[in-house]
């Protein structure tokens, strides 16, 4: 028996109703408990609003002029009359299930919606290509929705548009896992703490929640930390720390390696004999868009199996120093012309670390031991395909040399890595640090934006920018940017956002979350007027980061540790 998908509906009913991240645990805890281990999976993924894991390329691409044709199959209203209710709305999901309530045509053929039925026809939209498929995804939308329940259609919708609004983000997912399957009354400290380590370790390296719960319901923590590497699926990277000068690390650590920091996109490349996978930082896949990547590392990897890191540059063939990194960025998400953009934007890696290689997982190795390993599997082709800069010293100025130098040749600066430390997923810890010449700036997801004034009447022209909640996948707004633009830009930033308007009020607009900024400023001060606390001083755009989603904003605690760093109280 398959679980019924209005199961699932009552349930985002209620996690969209209650703030309380406690509550939230709860409720997911006690639903995941009652899901049969084989639909598990599918009801963890559909929580978050997906249907594909993290690591897979895939993605529903529905767009809301869309979705009202949908809906308007589906109900039997018209187009127009859809479009009426959704400006009142200002929500798809809720124009919908309005729609739906009050549906116009028969529903012989309808039959009670499953969480199966919903996610395997939801699977199936980004592979309707070519003639006509414009009209198949049309077809398995309104399918569901003729089925469909007023409330689930409601949620069906939004999921199909990526929008979900339930506040169940990865932290929670979590912290539900745990509850309902691996803590047990009385437990110590010790055993909790083992527990928060393995669901971390898995959570690492599998990047499949929804795999990660059935572990934990059918084989426990002992499953958790028996995962391993699937290559072919993109596992959490280690990142840096940022630190303010040179002279505060060297102190500290006395001897480091000193390495170029690119800048470029962050590869993660896997080999498995002449198959290659390449993931993004944000774990991506990115491996069609780079075919010449792709023939690069089956000619200088000489191993079998391996999981390297490295950071990839577009080189400008003329001036043989990299392009901007916005030059790079074309190529990420292109989809079309891709040998046209090879031509265009050559491209060069620098590799600098290997995390797994022939079996072997290298992460609780020292840096020293990982750079040996590398060294050895790695055939450099000079000026496209070789190991990164790095030396190892303890001379502040030498290291100070380097620093210019890299800026010369148009990078970020450089890392300083201590030559014993451990690879360590997904955290900001004391083994890497980047050493940068401007303010650290943040990575901020557009939420809203109004219309102009005067020549920029045409123009969205002021953004409202937000940071992640990493516990509920909620956006707080953090400021209000509307300078660092040219006339030109302006128009750009406005054919990115317009169809992402999600309701109009007046000159202000509400944008789905998608499109990602880098943003400078001035200081970071706390505020009532913004949902995260925090404002943002004189923020300026920095460049749209085309190489980052939604989910890889920087979060709330970053913008908070960032405001204390300035040692300021308020």
């Amino acid at each position: 028996m398959y679980m019924d998908y209005s199961i699932l509906a009552e349930t985002y009913e209620k996690l969209e109703k209650i703030p309380s991240k406690l509550q939230k645990t709860e409720i997911l805890a006690d639903l995941f408990k009652k899901t049969p281990a084989e639909e598990l999976p599918k009801v963890v993924l559909l929580i978050m609003g997906r249907v594909f894991p993290i690591y897979s390329e895939h993605e529903l691409g529905i767009a809301n002029q869309m979705m009202l044709k949908t809906i308007a199959k589906a109900s039997g209203f018209s187009v127009k009359e859809v479009e009426q209710k959704f400006k009142k709305t200002g929500d798809l999901g809720l124009t919908a299930e309005e729609c739906i309530k009050g549906r116009r045509q028969a529903t012989l053929l309808r039959k009670k919606l499953t969480v199966d039925h919903v996610f395997e026809s939801l699977k199936k939209l980004p592979f309707q290509t070519g003639q006509g498929s414009q009209e198949k995804k049309l077809a398995i939308i309104s399918e569901l929705l003729v089925s469909a329940q007023p409330k689930e259609a409601r949620y069906v919708v939004r999921t199909v548009i990526e929008n979900l609004r339930v506040g169940a983000a990865e932290g929670i997912i979590r912290d539900a896992i745990v509850q309902a399957f691996l803590l047990k009354e009385g437990m110590s400290k010790e055993k909790k703490k083992e527990i928060v380590e393995a669901i971390e370790y898995a959570w690492n390296i599998i990047s499949d929640s929804g795999e990660i719960a059935r572990t934990a319901k059918e084989k426990g923590v002992e499953g958790l930390r028996k995962s391993h590497f699937q290559l072919g699926r993109s596992v959490q990277v280690m990142l840096a720390e940022k630190a303010e000068n040179m002279e505060e690390v060297f102190k500290e650590f006395k001897e480091l390696f000193v390495e170029t920091k690119y800048d470029g996109m962050r590869a993660q490349i896997h080999k498995r004999g002449n198959d290659i996978w390449i993931f993004t930082r944000r774990l991506e896949e990115v491996t069609k868009q780079f075919p010449d990547l792709v023939d690069l590392c089956r000619k200088g990897l000489n191993v079998k199996d391996c999981i390297v890191e490295g950071e990839v540059l577009g080189i400008n063939n003329k001036t043989k120093l990299p392009f901007p990194f916005q030059v790079l960025s074309q190529r990420i998400h292109r989809k079309y012309y891709i040998e046209q953009m090879v031509k265009e934007i050559p491209i060069q890696i620098n590799l600098f670390d290997a995390v797994y290689v022939d079996g072997k997982v290298l992460t609780n190795e020292p840096l020293t031991e990982r750079r040996k390993i590398l060294e050895k599997i790695v055939k450099s082709i000079p000026g496209k395909f070789q190991l990164s800069e790095q030396f190892l010293t303890n001379d502040i100025k030498k290291a100070e040399k380097f620093y210019k130098k890299a800026l010369s040749e148009k990078q970020e600066g450089v890392m300083l890595k201590v030559p014993d430390s451990k690879y360590i997923f997904g955290r900001h810890v004391r083994g890497w640090y980047k050493i940068k010449p401007i303010m650290e700036t943040l990575d901020l997801v557009i939420i809203g934006a109004t219309w102009g004034e005067g020549k920029r009447g045409k123009w969205l022209s002021s953004y409202v920018v937000a940071c992640k909640d990493l516990d509920t996948g909620d956006f707080l707004e953090c400021g209000m940017m509307s300078t660092g633009l040219t006339e030109d830009e302006y128009e750009n930033m406005t054919k990115v956002l317009k169809p992402l308007i999600v309701s109009e009020n007046g000159k202000d607009v509400v944008i789905k979350p998608k499109v990602v900024v880098e943003v400078g400023y001035q200081e970071i001060q706390k505020s009532p007027t913004y949902s995260s606390g925090f404002a943002l001083r004189f923020p300026r755009l920095v460049r749209i980061r085309q190489d980052r989603i939604a989910e890889d904003a920087d979060t709330i605690e970053r913008v908070m540790q960032l405001f204390k760093s300035q040692g300021r109280q308020g």
